[in-house]
């Protein structure tokens, strides 16, 4: 049977990831070789902490053949710092590189808030896609993050929100989906993205 691999480096929210998938009733596994992302149909890229943290862990589980292979040919979806990952470089602690995917940096949220941003926020829908089938404009989905994505091609943002600052929340290109927010942790609004991402996979229930 097929199934979603949720990437296991070390540095991601695993479990609440899994935990959702298996709510839906789609198969997972949580991926701490590159076999088991090798033979997913699809991948989730979680993430939480710093940037740099973060991928020296990556690159210390020798999964980033795997990740940047998947990316290429199978949906693909990069959550909170797994969304900030998959772009060029950060400035999160020290500039870092990612992992090049999209074109784009990571900054850190120039808003006259208090940071990091931490609740619910709304979604401006800019370009619909595959995971937003069934999402409404100004539907809430939850946020923890201090930085955000600044792509380099407008094109690849999908969703937007306000936080005293136009903020990237969703970049979409192809195959690859990134969430600055956390649909695991989303309610309804959230699991209907997840359930959308998995029916990307034809993974079955």
């Amino acid at each position: 049977m097929s199934y979603i691999a949720i990437v296991d480096y070390g540095a991601g929210n695993l479990m609440s990831v899994h935990n959702s998938l298996d709510f839906l009733g789609y198969e997972n596994k949580i991926a701490a070789s590159p076999e088991v992302i090798e033979q997913a149909a699809g991948v989730i890229l979680p993430g939480v902490g710093a940037f740099p943290d973060a991928m020296d862990a990556l690159h210390a589980s020798g999964l980033t053949d795997a990740v940047l292979e998947a990316a290429k040919t199978k949906p693909f979806l990069g959550i909170c710092l797994g969304m900030q990952m998959l772009f060029e470089e950060s400035d999160e602690v020290r500039p870092c590189k990612g992992l090049g995917l999209l074109p784009g940096r990571i900054e850190r949220i120039r808003t006259s808030l208090k940071l990091p941003q931490i609740g619910w926020n709304a979604l401006d829908i800019l370009r619909p896609n595959a995971m937003t089938e069934g999402v409404q404009q100004g539907d809430y989905v939850y946020f923890v993050h201090s930085f955000m994505a600044v792509p380099a091609e407008e094109g690849d943002l999908a969703a937007v929100t306000d936080y005293g600052a136009r903020v990237p929340a969703m970049v979409a290109r192809g195959n690859l989906f990134g969430c600055q927010f956390h649909p695991e942790k989303s309610g309804k609004v959230g699991l209907e993205m997840l359930k959308n991402f998995a029916k990307l996979t034809e993974v079955e229930m």
